[in-house]
């Protein structure tokens, strides 16, 4: 931009430039980006038909916005993509701490060096990148944090009284002028401070200790809320929510192919482990699931949500725990099993609000039970219905495999097995790897070993075979086995109490 080379007020006056509001500027930049066909917002995936829409309407109209929705819905990154409508540099009077317009100023500081100076006041340039403020929320912020404050010390060393603007110390707004202003969780902000910020979107005048000033600030604001906060932690005070012009809902990815694009993008894999480390699309899909499953379980509390950082630290978690054998067993490489997902509790229990019910069956007991939904959730992609595979006349395809376990055989499969360890136990359940086959014949063997153990779990998940949860892993055996050996533990149980 050949205009950063501008160093004076008259210079800046000669090259013609036209100085914008904030809202104006973000309006004619995003008017350009969508005859350009620009999609915009790069990173923010799930929206292009709900969110993106409605933020760029809201745009459009120059108005204050209001993004509310769940934890983990991407608000507050699509407020920092705002800056990107922003124009790459914009003048300001040098020194000024508000960053004032050198042709609309409005602090004395910035109108004083215009008297002075006149043509010859210096001008700075600001880039956009530095024209973004956030603050969270919290019952601690106090008016002088946003607002400002009066300043003993320089009403002394100046020698002003109090009536004087020079002895204000701004807040974060006032220094946001030109700015986007982002106030995330804003129902936590205390009613009365809500109050002062309507006062200055209303009447563009800060009220300070008594002090009254005149100072029409330019900031787009952008506020962030969880619809649950309105009734668990505060509200937002009417007047201030009749200021925010428009509100906009956000919400979870819809699919499980958006989720896992989110989950891919965010997720901090290095080159390394994606080279030695393979992940099935089935485990990558079965982390997503989870989620899905967590957004709707009667034991999570829904008002409270299951943010999509849930599946990002899960799929992290995932791929260490696999890389975790594959170090221990000195191994050179390795695939993802199903066994890992004993590796992703610690990512689900962490990102979770439990019910009362919930509580009453612990945080692990209800991320496994979130990943055995997940498993029986998809199975059906991959293989014949269990249930009606047992009902129906024709021949059961997993009639081989549960008659194994009934003949008295167990098997368990750990997260520390060697590859060939690993391939060895599964082997060894009769008809295992010929329904594979039957149902997916054009497989590597890391894929088919996978589809065997998911075999496992799936007949686990339909009540045709037992399942254990082991520590780092899972053991199989025969279903009506198990229920025999509870009774006699019930018996024993009578007997000594008897």
């Amino acid at each position: 931009m050949d205009h950063i080379n501008i160093k004076t007020l008259g210079a800046l006056k000669a090259s013609n430039y036209t100085p914008l509001s904030v809202k104006e500027e973000l309006r004619k930049n995003l008017i350009r980006q969508l005859q350009d066909k620009d999609a915009g917002f790069d990173g923010i995936l799930g929206y292009d038909e709900t969110v993106i829409p409605e933020l760029q309407t809201a745009i459009l109209s120059r108005h204050n916005i209001l993004l509310l929705g769940l934890r983990g819905q991407a608000k507050t990154r699509i407020a920092r993509l705002m800056v990107n409508l922003l124009d790459e540099y914009i003048p300001y009077v040098s020194g000024s701490e508000i960053f004032d317009d050198p042709l609309n100023p409005i602090s004395w500081y910035a109108k004083h060096e215009l008297m002075i100076h006149g043509d010859n006041t210096p001008i700075s340039w600001q880039h956009r990148s530095e024209r973004y403020t956030e603050k969270l929320a919290t019952p601690d912020v106090t008016v002088a944090d946003l607002i400002g404050d009066v300043d003993p010390i320089k009403a002394a060393t100046l020698k002003l009284t109090y009536n004087d603007e020079r002895v204000i110390h701004f807040g974060l707004i006032p220094r946001a002028h030109r700015s986007i202003f982002v106030i995330n969780e804003l129902p936590d902000l205390q009613a009365r401070i809500q109050v002062a910020l309507f006062n200055m979107l209303q009447e563009k005048d800060i009220q300070i200790r008594g002090f009254k000033l005149r100072l029409p600030l330019d900031v787009q604001f952008v506020f962030t809320a969880n619809p649950e906060d309105y009734t668990n932690r505060g509200s937002i005070v009417t007047p201030l929510k009749d200021r925010i012009e428009s509100q906009i809902l956000t919400h979870y990815p819809k699919t499980i192919a958006i989720s896992r694009k989110i989950t891919f993008q965010e997720a901090r894999i290095s080159a390394e482990q994606t080279q030695r480390i393979e992940a099935d699309g089935l485990v990558k899909d079965l982390v997503e699931q989870v989620a899905f499953e967590a957004r709707k379980s009667e034991f999570i509390d829904q008002k409270s949500g299951v943010s999509a950082r849930l599946t990002i630290s899960a799929y992290e978690n995932l791929i260490s725990t696999a890389e975790r054998r594959m170090l221990i067993n000195r191994e050179k490489t390795t695939a993802v099993r199903l066994s890992d997902l004993t590796g992703i509790i610690p990512a689900v229990t962490g990102k979770i609000e439990l019910v009362y019910e919930g509580e009453l069956e612990g945080p692990a007991k209800v991320a496994n039970t979130l990943i055995g939904k997940a498993i029986k959730s998809l199975f059906t992609r991959y293989f014949p219905d269990p249930e009606k595979a047992k009902k129906s006349k024709s021949a059961n395809p997993y009639l081989s495999i549960t008659e194994w376990f009934t003949e008295g055989h167990s098997l368990d499969i750990s997260d520390d097995l060697s590859a060939a360890q690993y391939k060895k136990e599964l082997m060894k359940v009769a008809g295992l790897k010929d329904l594979v086959k039957k149902f997916h014949p054009k497989l590597s063997e890391n894929q088919s070993l996978l589809l065997m153990e998911f075999v496992l779990h799936g007949l686990a998940e339909y009540s045709q075979l037992n399942k254990n949860y082991l520590e780092g892993g899972f053991g199989f055996s025969d279903m009506f086995d198990s229920l025999f050996n509870m009774d006699l533990e019930q018996d024993d149980d009578e007997e000594n109490y008897g």
